[in-house]
């Protein structure tokens, strides 16, 4: 039995996951409420049986659904460009070819109230394959990503919570990677030269949202 505290927040959580999933499925995405990660990775389960090649973004949040394994044991053909001892070359095969695979799974930076997915991304391959090629996406939202305010909010959000962690994760060279702490910098090799809003379901893609009442990701 949880905590009586933990209780009201999760109820409080789920509120706002529900009112996101009603505003994303007004703007006609497929959104999806998911109490648990479990149900997400069951969700995306199910949706991969038809799918043979499917693609990774490089999300924590589909990472930590621990679902690469249990694919890969099925057959898929996993395009994953985060694995390892792939070479320089091999990474970028497989992130063309994410742009067209039966299956893209990513995550989102943030998701506004109204139902926007804002993303900043380095090269731009994530947000590119989220909008357009790919048969069918799914986006996993955690409840963490949930921004109340507007745009502005939700890329402020990005800057200081997401990009300065990420660019210590891939030991990148800039100020954020250092202090933790955003600086709008200028550094070659930054991750923060694409922002996308994606504001409607974008009309050729099969795009999911699946809207997590549990903290996912960065």
């Amino acid at each position: 039995m949880l905590p009586r505290t933990q209780e009201l927040r999760n109820w409080t959580s789920e509120k706002k996951c529900r009112k996101v999933v009603d505003n994303l499925t007004k703007k006609h995405f497929t959104a999806v409420y998911c109490a648990t990660a479990k149900e997400a990775a069951d969700y995306i389960m199910k949706e991969a049986a038809s799918a043979q090649s499917i693609g990774f973004g490089g999300s924590l949040s589909v990472a930590d659904l621990q679902i690469t394994a249990r694919l890969a044991e099925q057959g898929k053909d996993i395009l994953n460009h985060g694995a390892p001892d792939l070479t320089p070359e091999q990474r970028v095969a497989f992130m063309k070819r994410q742009q067209t695979c039966d299956l893209f799974l990513s995550g989102t930076n943030a998701v506004t109230l109204d139902g926007c997915l804002v993303n900043i991304d380095g090269h731009g391959n994530r947000v590119a394959a989220m909008i357009y090629g790919p048969t069918k996406v799914i986006v996993v939202a955690g409840r963490n990503k949930i921004v109340e305010g507007d745009i502005a909010d939700a890329i402020r959000r990005i800057k200081d919570k997401a990009a300065p962690p990420n660019a210590m994760r891939l030991e990148r060279e800039t100020p954020c990677a250092a202090t933790g702490f955003c600086n709008d910098c200028d550094a070659p090799h930054r991750i923060c030269h694409v922002t996308t809003i994606i504001d409607s379901k974008p009309g050729a893609t099969d795009l999911h949202v699946l809207v997590v009442n549990e903290d996912m990701g960065l």
